[in-house]
């Protein structure tokens, strides 16, 4: 594996198995195993720790001195991520990517500004859990949109399988139906609401065609490590694994503007045959779809360059 001089040796903090402490979380296995192989430390923090607020349990299996710590697991709010790093500093250690890069990449407020002409139109307002916005307020809100359809979601993620319930509203001047599925979407959520509601202006998306006129992946992630793109897979969810990669240019100009050390974007084709981003993430905590090439994506964490190959059979490009 090539690493520069300051990434010799990368250290990766796993969210470890819940139900055996000394083991990486399976749905992380895989990954940990690879990062091993390629000469790098794994680290486990308990992840249910973590997020009940006791940093200090969370790392009780990190020794002290760690230095340069890459996260990687499930989500974690942004003040928890911030306790977390706190913890790590106390034991002589940080986290690769700050508490301040790590809200601004993983909440919407934090990017929407510099991706605005990439994205669709946004609107938020805060919340609390459990507590759905009065209608007025939510039609103070939904004024600032394009007229039309909406899709509901909280700074970080939608309940897009929920579509009819708790995510898509047909017609922001609705007030009725737009309160009803936010609503649902704020009950649905229960503690995990992050932040507070957002309304994205609903935009049509196809699937890109290969060139041999077969359906590439509906919605492609792309991985950025220093506003360099490195991996392009499709998004976990996809049925297809096959890409099509979208021209970066523009989304490169935004990544640069936002200048957090390890993010994700996701891309979908509209209708009129424009890529547009419909999400974006810090990568530590962006899942990495099943079959991805493992050993591109340490190199990811590594700094290491990965030249351009055409798509594997798992349907990631390095680049």
């Amino acid at each position: 594996m090539t690493t520069t001089t300051e990434d010799a040796t990368v250290t990766v903090l796993y969210c470890r198995d819940p139900l055996n402490e000394r083991r990486v979380d399976a749905h992380f296995a895989a990954e940990a195993r690879q990062l091993r192989a390629a000469g790098g430390r794994v680290l486990l923090v308990d992840h249910d720790a973590l997020l009940a607020g006791d940093a200090e349990r969370a790392l009780a299996r990190v020794p002290d001195g760690p230095g340069v710590v890459w996260y990687r697991g499930w989500m974690v709010p942004a003040d928890r991520y911030g306790v977390l790093d706190a913890a790590l500093r106390r034991r002589g250690g940080r986290l690769a990517v700050g508490a301040q890069e790590y809200r601004r990449a993983h909440e919407l407020p934090g990017w929407y500004e510099t991706f605005a002409g990439l994205t669709p139109a946004s609107a938020w307002l805060p919340a609390d859990t459990g507590r759905t916005p009065d209608p007025l307020r939510l039609t103070a809100l939904a004024a600032g949109l394009p007229p039309g359809a909406a899709v509901v979601k909280d700074y970080v993620k939608s309940r897009k399988h929920e579509w009819d319930e708790a995510c898509y509203v047909p017609d922001l001047g609705d007030a009725a139906a737009l309160h009803r599925v936010v609503g649902r979407f704020v009950e649905l959520q229960e503690e995990f609401l992050a932040g507070g509601v957002v309304l994205r202006a609903f935009e049509d998306f196809v699937a890109p065609l290969t060139r041999e006129g077969t359906e590439a992946a509906a919605e492609v992630r792309v991985w950025w490590r220093d506003a360099s793109p490195r991996l392009v897979t499709a998004h976990p969810d996809s049925p297809v694994a096959e890409v099509v990669t979208p021209d970066l240019a523009p989304v490169r100009e935004a990544v640069e503007a936002l200048g957090c050390p390890f993010v994700t974007t996701d891309l979908a084709l509209r209708a009129d045959g424009v890529w547009r981003v419909v999400e974006v993430g810090d990568g530590q905590v962006s899942d990495l779809r099943h079959g991805a090439d493992l050993d591109a994506f340490v190199r990811i964490l590594a700094a290491g360059q990965a030249p351009l190959r055409t798509p594997s059979a798992s349907g990631t490009t390095p680049l």
